[in-house]
């Protein structure tokens, strides 16, 4: 897979500070019977620092979108959060910020094929959460 977009989305879950991502991959694998987590990447706090986690290898599809087929033609990247209920801590939002600006660089994506999840999707979702401002995000990048 070459990546043409990226796509945020945002666990619903609460950051315990623990590592959830193990979690997701397990729900992911166990529960839904995926062969590996659907993202390509996870951003959580691990401890007292936001980490970029790896899921799926940047050239495989993922299981993360399937609107318009985006997950044969993005990356996903998932905050672990809930973003319907509180704001994207300035600290995980930067390593998001940080992660998409290398992304974009290293695969050629223009900032207006970074979407949020619910953006792309047709079934009235939030995701990355109606408190992450994909607007600001791309203005940003």
């Amino acid at each position: 897979m070459k990546p043409t977009h990226i796509i945020i989305h945002h666990s619903t879950t609460r950051d315990s500070e623990s590592f959830s991502w193990g979690a997701i991959r397990r729900y992911h694998t166990s529960t839904l019977g995926w062969r590996d987590i659907g993202y390509h990447f996870g951003i959580e706090l691990v401890g007292e620092y936001y980490e970029v986690l790896q899921g799926r290898l940047p050239n495989e599809s993922g299981a993360h979108c399937v609107a318009e087929a985006m997950n044969n033609r993005a990356l996903g990247i998932c905050c672990v959060g809930d973003f319907d209920l509180e704001e994207p801590p300035d600290r995980q939002w930067q390593v998001c910020l940080n992660l998409v600006r290398y992304l974009t660089e290293q695969y050629r994506i223009p900032a207006g094929h970074v979407l949020g999840h619910g953006e792309v999707a047709a079934d009235g979702r939030t995701c990355p959460g109606r408190n992450f401002d994909m607007k600001l995000f791309r203005a940003l990048l």
